[in-house]
């Protein structure tokens, strides 16, 4: 059985660079779709952001896999029309320039699809088309602090990045949710549309439980570091041997088994402090210190035994070279030019069957190829 393919036969061409648009487009290549990347002869900025990956950047590899890669200058008359003519065929657009480039270059939306209404256009920007805030750059760190998500990331003592680029790549993900709704819209309408989607949105909108808290409590959420914010316990707790996990208790149930089968301090169940959640957020210091002096009788191999034998949800705090090394772990492996590299497996599995993934591109190594295809005595 061979790996789903589901979109066989769709074009996607891609004006593209960094992280938010290549995440979108490297996920419709895994879906089997032609990806053919524009890239000026530089390259991606991307591909200069590290060298770790056998001389190519890891960001690059990842987000790159399966496509083609053309070199255009779309300022010069024949790269321009090109691409035009690339246009005309494909069933999908996706950009990331600077809000109003492509329309100046004379790819806007609305004359691409004036001249193939089937197109689907997919405009990525930092903080959306209009607004104050419009023509401003944008990058992942820059959009995690403007969002407010870095004032509920890291510790009580200070703020904190969080360690991915999830403005990008959940702004990725909603470019290649809405670029599937499109598709199938379209079998019904045998019309493309065009989609917006930015950065800041993405964020927004994962912020929407900490805005609705300051909202009704009138108080922004405090940074707790290894804890939920409004859960407990329900967050870092160490075994008398020094290992961190993390401990989630969701019911009053699996409060009641953690008292009386793990800590072996069956008061706790009726003690008023602890008898329910805002009861225990409310103190949680007693509740942490109460834990830990309990736990700590544990090395790491028992705490993790009485928490399975109690049916406590938990996980270990690891750190990366950990996590590398993780059972749970499925990876695959990508070609570049300079050699095969290990990356997490994509996580849809379909009937079973293992992924199978393209390479990543040279700068240009499609080019040729590319502009034969496409030529003007080609259309």
């Amino acid at each position: 059985m061979r790996t789903r393919r589901s979109l066989d036969g769709v074009l996607v061409v891609a004006l593209e660079q960094a992280v938010a648009a290549p995440f979108c487009t490297s996920r419709l290549a895994d879906a089997g779709a032609r990806v053919i990347k524009i890239e000026r002869a530089s390259g991606d900025l991307a591909r200069g952001y590290d060298e770790v990956a056998h001389g190519e950047s890891a960001y690059f590899v990842w987000l790159n896999r399966g496509k083609q890669s053309l070199v255009l200058d779309i300022k010069q008359p024949e790269d321009a029309a090109l691409l035009h003519r690339m246009l005309s065929k494909a069933d999908v657009f996706v950009q990331n320039l600077a809000p109003g480039a492509a329309e100046r270059a004379g790819f806007g939306a609305e004359t691409l699809r004036a001249a193939n209404p089937r197109l689907i256009v997919c405009e990525i920007t930092g903080y959306g088309e209009s607004g104050p805030y419009a023509e401003m750059k944008a990058y992942d760190f820059l959009i995690q602090c403007e969002t407010g998500l870095a004032s509920i990331t890291g510790g009580p003592e200070s703020p904190g990045r969080v360690g991915v680029s999830v403005a990008d790549i959940g702004c990725g993900m909603n470019a290649h949710a809405a670029i599937l709704q499109a598709l199938y819209d379209r079998r019904r309408t045998g019309l493309g549309c065009r989609i917006s989607v930015s950065l800041f949105d993405a964020l927004a909108d994962w912020m929407a439980v900490p805005l609705i808290h300051r909202e009704y409590s009138g108080a922004d959420p405090k940074r707790v570091g290894l804890n939920h914010a409004s859960i407990a316990p329900y967050g870092a707790y160490a075994s008398g041997d020094g290992r961190t996990f993390i401990i989630a208790i969701q019911t009053e149930t699996e409060w009641a088994n953690l008292c009386r089968l793990v800590l072996d301090r069956p008061d706790m169940v009726a003690d008023r402090r602890f008898s329910s959640n805002s009861r225990r957020c409310a103190h949680r210091a007693e509740l942490d210190a109460a834990m830990a002096a309990a736990l700590a009788r544990f090395d790491h191999l028992g705490m993790a035994e009485a928490l399975r034998a109690a049916n406590i949800a938990f996980g270990r705090y690891n750190t990366v070279g950990e996590f590398a090394r993780h059972p749970q772990l499925r990876r695959v492996e990508i070609g570049t030019p300079s050699g095969p590299v290990a990356v997490p497996a994509p996580p849809p599995i379909f009937d079973g069957v293992p992924a199978e993934l393209g390479a990543s591109p040279a700068i240009g190594g499609d080019s040729e190829a590319i502009r034969r295809e496409f030529g003007a005595d080609a259309v």
